[in-house]
């Protein structure tokens, strides 16, 4: 295994590039080590979750067989895999290169490394942040509020694509989010607006009733305790208050916006915004037990080529 010295979490065992290789050698290895993340060594039917599995089946594409429901599956069905022609050792190597590129990897650079179309690199890059999809629980705190806003600068647009708006936030799209101090757990949300309604609904969603709230001068939250650090008259820390540990999260999203995606669109930026929070929360874990989350993520999740485009 790779060396458990060096700079970041240097207290995670990591995998190289060349030993991720060396462990999806062929697509019957990368199957197996599916199989195991997924089922470990009792295969469940994916259509009725009977256990009574029989393995080996001979047919091409499904390899088990339920005795209860009669039906035929492989490790793909009843997930994001499901109905994807690529074969499973690119599988197994895109979740490896989405779990350590921290600001992400483009659709291009996936259709390069793997060898596939670029339409389907994108679309398989957006099932794999299906994995990253569920944001749930309550943070003990003390919590971190704060809201940012991606979109191109109106300036920098096309006349006949500029809004009838003002500078600063005017045309972008605005995300909340929410970190827990006390787990450095991230969760996020893409949101029409930042009015109080808006804003308090994902603070009773992600903050427990009883967690101290830390926001800045901008944010408007009711009925909660909070303390708040003023930005607008250059104050960023006073003593505990400060919301420090979401800025940091913010600047990584936007490096990846800006340095990997160039953009993200409206209509698929809450996935986008998944897979950053997704990606932090699972951070503090060796490398094979972040992909092996993101396996299990997968389970129950369906994001169709039509749906996606739609």
């Amino acid at each position: 295994m790779a060396s458990k010295t060096g700079p970041g979490k240097s207290y995670r065992t990591g995998l190289s590039l060349i030993e991720a290789f060396r462990k999806f050698p062929d697509d019957a290895t990368a199957e197996a080590w599916l199989a195991d993340c997924r089922w470990g060594d009792e295969p469940a039917c994916p259509h009725c979750g009977d256990t009574n599995v029989q393995t080996g089946a001979k047919h091409p594409t499904m390899p088990y067989r339920c005795r209860g429901c009669r039906k035929r599956f492989s490790v793909r069905i009843g997930t994001a895999m499901q109905d994807s022609n690529i074969p499973l050792q690119k599988w197994a190597i895109a979740i490896y290169l989405m779990t350590t590129s921290l600001k992400g990897v483009s659709s291009m650079k996936l259709h390069r490394d793997l060898g596939i179309a670029q339409s389907s690199a994108w679309h398989m890059a957006h099932r794999l942040r299906e994995a990253w999809a569920r944001q749930g629980g309550l943070f003990a705190g003390p919590v971190e509020i704060d809201e940012a806003f991606f979109g191109g600068l109106e300036g920098n647009k096309h006349k006949s694509k500029k809004l009838n708006v003002g500078g600063g936030t005017g045309g972008k799209v605005p995300v909340i989010g929410a970190k827990d101090r006390d787990s450095n757990k991230v969760a996020a949300r893409v949101i029409e607006n930042t009015d109080k309604a808006t804003v308090t609904e994902f603070v009773k969603k992600h903050a427990d009733p009883d967690a101290k709230v830390y926001t800045d001068g901008a944010s408007t939250y009711k009925g909660r305790k909070q303390e708040k650090v003023k930005h607008s008259v250059g104050e960023f820390v006073r003593g505990q208050a400060h919301i420090n540990g979401m800025e940091s999260f913010w600047a990584m999203l936007k490096r990846g916006y800006t340095g990997v995606y160039h953009r993200m669109s409206e209509k698929h930026l809450q996935r986008y915004v998944n897979e950053f929070a997704g990606r932090h929360n699972i951070r503090p874990m060796d490398t094979l037990d972040q992909m092996r989350a993101i396996v299990r993520g997968l389970e129950g999740r369906r994001l169709r080529k039509a749906d996606l485009v739609a």
